[in-house]
């Protein structure tokens, strides 16, 4: 391959090779990326088609790098790295008056806590450029923030032993029941959570955990009829009567009309964390951003 067609590589292209390698397929990577699986699958045609070299393995169980991928990949990774070096440089440089500040969050966060934040923040600093990352859950949170994808995350407690984080608010779980539910005591025993049909989280929610774990704490083991990924699908079928289920309160929101919440016989939370890596070394805009947070969630 001649320099200059080396030259003409697109670094948006590197970043999605590098996301499938790590995912182990292209649909994670087009999730992680918020891409469609079609623009994965072209900048990958032409990564190979440019290079001249085919860089992943494709199969029924996934995608893995070729060795020629590996030894690609790992390449890729010195360039993305430099890359985000030279910006995180810059935005030093341009202090509070320019730059780009990467914030990933869980979804429910980045829907009901961000947006009156970001919007005094923008307000405050309109030089700012800002990319805003939500995922399903908190372990795709804290590998953004140590993989250097953003700088700022917002995730619920325990965090990883690398992260220096600050307690911004607490998110009860609350149990949510269908319309037709009748209950003449304004309070929940525990026996009642075993005799609905439950609709939860797929294996692996760290939400979820919590809830298993804290309902196994009082004898009860819950059993699942249903799993769904989506918080809002969960909810509506809560409220099309086909079972109950527990959730953090700012995930069901907006409750529906006529769906019926309680709180756990013993209640629960989960307590919502902004944090940054330990060790990183952040930019103006970061430090910025967390006296806001902090200011506006009154922190100590």
């Amino acid at each position: 391959m001649s320099l200059e067609r080396l030259s003409q590589l697109k670094l948006s292209h590197l970043r999605i090779f590098a996301a499938i390698v790590e995912c182990g397929s292209f649909s994670e990577a087009a999730l992680r990326l918020q891409l469609s699986q079609s623009a994965v699958s072209y900048a990958i045609a032409v990564l190979e088609a440019e290079l001249g070299v085919v860089l992943l393995a494709r199969g029924r169980y996934g995608a893995h790098p070729t060795p020629v991928g590996e030894q690609i990949v790992d390449r890729a990774y010195k360039i993305l790295h430099l890359i985000d070096d030279m910006a995180k440089q810059a935005n030093l440089a341009k202090g509070l008056d320019g730059g780009h500040l990467r914030i990933s969050s869980f979804r429910s966060a980045a829907t009901h806590i961000l947006p009156d934040v970001l919007a005094e923040f923008c307000r405050r600093y309109p030089a700012i450029a800002i990319t805003l990352t939500e995922h399903d859950d908190r372990p795709d949170v804290e590998e953004d923030l140590y993989k250097g994808r953003a700088e700022i995350g917002i995730t619920y407690a325990p965090v990883g032993a690398d992260l220096k984080a600050w307690e911004i608010m607490r998110d009860e779980f609350v149990v949510l029941f269908p319309p037709g539910f009748q209950r003449s005591e304004p309070t929940l025993d525990w026996k009642e959570l075993t005799l609905h049909p439950l609709i939860m989280a797929p294996e692996n929610d760290g939400c979820d955990a919590m809830v298993y774990a804290h309902c196994a704490n009082y004898g009860i083991t819950l059993h699942a009829t249903y799993q769904v990924r989506s918080d809002a699908t969960i909810v509506s079928m809560v409220a099309k009567g086909l079972g109950a289920a527990v959730s953090p309160r700012l995930a069901a929101e907006p409750i529906p009309a006529g769906v019926k919440v309680y709180s756990l016989p013993v209640p629960l939370f989960r307590n919502i964390n902004i944090a940054v890596v330990s060790d990183a070394l952040l930019p103006p805009a970061a430090f910025a951003f967390l006296e806001l947070v902090k200011r506006s969630m009154r922190v100590e």
